[in-house]
């Protein structure tokens, strides 16, 4: 999939969208620290989400790559004093939260509620994606293909028939594959328990109970909505066939090499791409057009179904008929050039990394009137038939 079409000859090329002033833009992020001490009573991947000064550092430079002044902004109990007293005039959000069922959602609607404008998904799309549970049970009432799945909130009850040995467990409300280790993978009735209870009793949420997939695993992303064209900077990018969305190449993610094997776990997560215990990340990935064509059509649908917005990131298995399935979606996927998924398939296409931050930022403003709207050419009337 071409990154840019350069205009057919003679025809004029599309205006730069430019907003009235530069703006400053305030990061929202929760930031870790490799020195961080956790409570002795919580997982050690408790701030798995957690991202690293270096990505806002990355963040705010491609955003000031297009002439705008930014600012960091921890998201802790202090924003809603900071956020205030520094006005900015939008929000990069990225920011996870800090706890709660729906933590994610947290900080748009401290922003909502202060009326200051913010990128990626608005409250209840968050909040819901964060759900895994909820998010099957959306996505399985709009006929759109998920495993057999089931809760498990006190950990006794009795195993659905549907479900059939070997089930993967993990927290039903975490992400970046917190809870997934080898031990996800239960085989039999007295795993499954063990499982379950240990991620009830050290997770404090419901487990996710669902069938194994044994198929190959991708992930892939899109940018954009149903006007992206006239307040995109690049409006060549968005396709009209796809309701204006941009669909990223799809990634695989090759957990055969992985510290842990056929899983694609925290652990492996966490390790640089190509390090040794890492999984392949290959993008695009070798697999038949249909198939490409189908998971690119199921991402555009997981992320509608939720009502997500602008940008997302949606995980795929084939199952064992070789059909893909949805695992779960992503309202704020990780910006780390180079090693996050989204920015690995925006580099397989050749779209920079500045310009990827800068439409997510144009989009999200372009929301609250901030950007100008662009002038498209007319399409052609199309002719009717007669009717009788």
């Amino acid at each position: 999939m071409p990154a840019a079409q350069n205009p057919q000859e003679g025809e004029k090329p599309p205006s730069l969208v430019r907003p009235e002033k530069s703006w400053l833009v305030a990061v929202l992020a929760n930031i870790k620290a490799d020195d961080m001490e956790l409570p002795p009573d919580v997982p050690a991947d408790a701030l798995a989400d957690f991202d690293h000064i270096e990505t806002i550092d990355h963040i705010r430079h491609a955003i000031e790559s297009g002439g705008h002044k930014t600012v960091f902004l921890q998201a802790d109990r202090s924003l809603p004093y900071k956020i205030q007293d520094i006005k900015p005039d939008i929000c990069f959000n990225i920011a996870e939260g800090l706890g709660g069922d729906a933590r994610e959602a947290q900080v748009p609607a401290l922003l909502e509620m202060l009326r200051i404008p913010y990128t990626h998904s608005r409250v209840m799309a968050n909040a819901i994606s964060l759900d895994k549970t909820l998010t099957k049970r959306i996505w399985r009432d709009r006929r759109l293909p998920v495993a057999p799945f089931q809760e498990f909130i006190i950990g006794n009850e009795s195993l659905r028939s549907e479900l059939e040995f070997p089930l993967f467990v993990k927290p039903a409300r975490e992400g970046t594959g917190m809870g997934v280790d080898t031990k996800a993978i239960v085989n039999k009735e007295s795993e499954l328990r063990e499982r379950v209870e240990y991620i009830i009793k050290f997770y404090r949420q419901p487990a996710l109970v669902e069938t194994f997939l044994s198929g190959r695993e991708f992930t892939c992303g899109l940018i954009g909505r149903w006007d992206s064209r006239k307040y995109s900077r690049h409006p060549e990018w968005y396709d009209e066939n796809k309701l204006g969305y941009h669909v990223f190449p799809v990634l695989e993610l090759d957990s055969s090499r992985s510290v842990t094997p056929g899983i694609y776990s925290q652990a492996s997560k966490s390790k640089e791409v190509g390090e040794e215990g890492a999984p392949g990340y290959i993008c695009p990935a070798p697999i038949p057009a249909d198939l490409t064509r189908k998971i690119q059509q199921l991402v555009v649908k997981s992320h509608m179904a939720i009502k997500a917005i602008d940008v997302s990131r949606t995980d795929i298995r084939l199952n064992a008929k070789g059909e893909p399935v949805l695992i779960e979606i992503n309202t704020l996927p990780g910006l780390t050039p180079g090693y996050s998924d989204l920015c690995l398939e925006a580099a397989a296409e050749g779209i920079a990394y500045e310009d990827l931050i800068l439409d997510i930022l144009y989009l999200g403003a372009s929301r609250w009137g901030m950007v100008p709207a662009r002038e498209l050419p007319q399409e052609p009337a199309k002719k009717r038939g007669n009717s009788n």
